[in-house]
């Protein structure tokens, strides 16, 4: 994968809690990813997995450039079974290829498709990542997808039909504690208010501005509304711009938005649950499902999600909470108004929606997979 910790996204949860779920299993998983911050090790054991990161001699956009990377993974792929590639990302064609030569079989995880703003330069880079993208399709073994909704709508994955397999993506979330909850209203002053959660970091393809103009419309009905966002605002690689267009936004907000930054599991459960409503406006196909849905389910709190493929599953499929256009802030008032006024209408029990997604539901996906393939 490009890029892992200390930076957080989808796809790097993802892979850990599948990971994770391999290793307790007793299998051995290695990641190898870049070095983009200096200051991380170029090689450690975390919670059982070892991870390997190559260094970085320049930026290209959210793409890092490793000279380092052919002799690194052709090395470590030689020592390993099988190899997974996490897609979208510029490097993606040359580790099918390595793999293919290696004789190793290789699936490549699709996390989404890419959708850049508008651009000359933007344009460049969705056509070079979808060039990439198309070879790595055709060099690899298989590839898997969170969705068969998402896989149909998908022009990379539409034409790569005959190796898609559909693997429901990991989630985990620890039940929230109820003082941890009651300790995070108090010291925000939640107290007798409507609470939407957002979850993620902000970035353009998030569709933050959405929801931002969506609260002056919400607040006819429901004058104490409060937002509260958990994940990071400031260091977001390649969103700086975005940031600096959403600053007049927060600034009439202010007051009514309340950053948390980015949590630890125990402190997302309990932020979770402590919103009446959690809301996922994505804008394109970047978004491809939207692990944060399922996890505030978990907590019990419904959701209001954009009517995209696949980011339209998990509320389809458990009912726990609407879809909205998306890029409407006015539908998407009125979806989470709708949601406010009947939060309990919304809500199914906990076990419904472990039973649905899961870390040993994804690892069984692809063991079975992998299994077939060695």
């Amino acid at each position: 994968m490009t890029y892992y910790r200390p930076y957080v996204s989808g796809p790097i949860v993802y892979m850990e809690r599948l990971a994770g779920e391999l290793t307790r299993r007793g299998h051995e998983v290695t990641f190898l990813a870049s070095r983009h911050d200096a200051s991380q090790p170029l090689e450690e054991m975390r919670n059982g997995i070892r991870v390997v990161r190559v260094p970085v001699a320049a930026r290209v956009s959210k793409g890092v450039l490793m000279p380092g990377l052919p002799r690194t993974a052709w090395r470590l792929i030689r020592d390993n079974d099988a190899v997974l590639i996490q897609s979208p990302q510029f490097d993606a064609p040359l580790l099918a290829l390595l793999a293919k030569l290696a004789g190793k079989p290789s699936v490549i995880t699709y996390h989404c498709d890419i959708q850049l703003p508008p651009g000359a330069w933007n344009r460049t880079v969705n056509w070079t990542i979808d060039a990439a993208t198309r070879i790595a399709a055709r060099l690899c073994t298989r590839i898997a997808a969170y969705t068969r909704d998402y896989a149909d709508f998908s022009p990379v994955l539409r034409r790569w039909a005959a190796k898609v397999e559909v693997i429901p993506p990991p989630v985990e979330m620890p039940q929230p504690g109820s003082r941890a909850v009651e300790q995070l209203r108090a010291r925000h002053g939640l107290a007798g208010t409507k609470v939407i959660g957002i979850c993620g970091r902000m970035a353009a393809e998030k569709g933050f501005e959405y929801l931002l103009r969506a609260l002056p419309l919400l607040e006819r009905e429901f004058p104490d509304v409060r937002v509260l966002h958990a994940g990071e605002t400031r260091e977001v690689i390649g969103e700086e711009v975005y940031r600096q267009r959403l600053e007049p936004l927060l600034a009439e907000r202010q007051g009514r938005w309340i950053p948390l930054g980015v949590l630890g599991d125990e402190a997302l459960a309990a932020f979770f649950a402590a919103c009446d409503v959690t809301v996922l406006p994505s804008l394109n196909r970047t978004e491809s499902f939207g692990l944060v849905q399922v996890e505030s389910m978990l907590c019990g709190t419904p959701v209001v999600a954009s009517e995209m493929p696949g980011v339209r599953v998990p509320t389809r499929t458990t009912g726990m909470g609407m879809t909205a256009p998306p890029g409407d802030a006015e539908a998407l008032a009125q979806s989470l108004a709708t949601v406010l006024r009947e939060p309990e209408r919304y809500r199914q029990p906990r076990e419904r929606i472990a039973g649905l997604y899961s870390s040993a539901r994804t690892a069984d996906g692809y063991e079975a997979l992998l299994a077939s393939l060695l």
